[in-house]
């Protein structure tokens, strides 16, 4: 699969407007203001291919981005953003649900800030990804704002917070040094070949 060849393809609202071709759709998901589309930007090694929002929870919809004619990265939006109005956030919800209710998702990407211990809105989507039956992983971004003694203890309480197996992988990562990178390609690869 080659990430430089990477199109945006739509921004979805409505559930009837899922993709439901034959590609594996790989699925990005995080907080606000956990650095998602810095994250994907990462991967692709792409400036402003995900924009980039300068006030958190821009990506209000679902949108399709087509890797190489091979794959889909699929940008959620972010959640856990207060300055949203509540029925956009039921919005937003009730699109969540039916998304992972779809049987569409190959591979989740669960972006946390691993300075941080995971939310009660991390733990609810971890709990989503896990319901589908499918892999995901965690990226633990911002690796370069910690100490490198800190790294493996908050590693460690993230997989203690969101209950995860050692089945699923916590790449410790960073969207601004491009730390973890060449791992999380190798995950997305894997899913994108099967």
């Amino acid at each position: 699969m080659n990430l430089h060849n990477a199109e945006f393809i739509k921004s979805v609202a409505d559930p009837r407007q899922f993709i439901t071709d034959e590609k594996p759709q790989i699925v990005f998901s995080g907080k606000s203001n956990v650095g998602k589309s810095s994250v994907i930007n990462r991967v692709l090694n792409r400036k402003n291919f995900a924009r980039v929002a300068q006030s958190p929870g821009k990506t209000i919809h679902i949108n399709y981005f087509c890797i190489d004619h091979t794959a889909y990265f699929v940008d959620l939006p972010g959640y856990g953003y207060a300055k949203v109005s509540k029925t956009e956030k039921a919005r937003w919800g009730k699109l969540m649900e039916q998304y992972f209710a779809s049987e569409l998702i190959d591979l989740g990407v669960l972006i946390l800030d691993s300075r941080h211990k995971p939310t009660a809105d991390d733990e609810i989507m971890a709990h989503w990804f896990k319901a589908t039956g499918h892999p995901f992983v965690i990226v633990a971004n911002k690796v370069d704002k910690l100490k490198k003694s800190q790294i493996e203890g908050n590693i460690a309480l993230i997989r203690e917070s969101l209950e995860l197996s050692e089945a699923v992988e916590i790449i410790p990562f960073s969207a601004e040094k491009g730390t973890g990178r060449g791992r999380l390609v190798e995950v997305l690869q894997e899913v994108a070949h099967q």
